[in-house]
């Protein structure tokens, strides 16, 4: 007598999971279950991620020490997970680049340009690559967070590039509010990240929210 068949597992492609929000994030999609699909440049980063997943009984997880700006390699990857699964179930983009502060007439041209490439162009062309894995699962779900900085002083690079990819969200989120994938954009409490670090170096940081705690609030929006 044969057992119910084992459950596909979950598929969740998770872009910057080597520290910060998107490694708490797809900590916890690996301890529940599902299989990541972990990107980051940091292989040391997401060396820890796997070591975190299987300790916590998850699924081994698919590493991928990719630029995400490096379109044939992200092209390759989505091709990689439509043919070894068919599909996505779940895109969390947290993937981001921290310029350094400065006023808008001192920003330094190659700042401009990585967070343009990072922040902006870098999702612009990701969406036309994910949307079909997203498309062949039941319930495919984008997942962006947003950081509202634009017009604020010193933010300019950041806050202009940051801005222009949650407007290029919120326009595929209201494209598929009929017909799918389903877009959810988040804005998460103030968390002690490195990138936060660069922006405030010296706040108390012990009054920040942890990233494992916010990966919490925002799991079950995500299932």
């Amino acid at each position: 007598m044969t057992g119910a068949p084992t459950p596909a597992p979950r598929i969740a492609l998770v872009l910057g999971a080597s520290r910060g929000l998107g490694f708490a994030l797809a900590r916890a999609l690996g301890a529940a279950g599902w299989q990541v699909v972990a990107v980051a440049r940091t292989e040391g980063g997401l060396e820890e991620l796997d070591d975190a997943i299987r300790a916590a009984g998850g699924p081994q997880p698919m590493l991928a020490p990719l630029d995400i700006t490096n379109l044939d390699a992200m092209r390759h990857l989505c091709r990689s997970v439509f043919d070894r699964w068919g599909r996505a179930d779940l895109w969390v983009h947290t993937a981001i680049h921290a310029p350094p502060m400065a006023p808008a007439g001192h920003i330094d041209p190659k700042d401009w340009e990585r967070a343009l490439a990072v922040n902006a162009r870098a999702p612009g062309l990701l969406i036309p690559l994910v949307e079909p894995l997203l498309r062949a699962a039941p319930a495919g779900t984008a997942l962006f967070l947003d950081d509202p900085r634009a017009g604020q002083k010193f933010f300019g690079a950041y806050g202009a590039t940051k801005a222009a990819q949650i407007a290029l969200a919120r326009s595929w989120q209201a494209e598929g509010a009929r017909i799918g994938p389903r877009v959810a954009i988040e804005t998460p409490a103030p968390m002690p990240t490195a990138l936060r670090a660069r922006f405030f170096p010296g706040e108390d940081r012990s009054r920040l929210t942890p990233c494992a705690d916010e990966a919490a609030r925002l799991m079950p929006l995500l299932a």
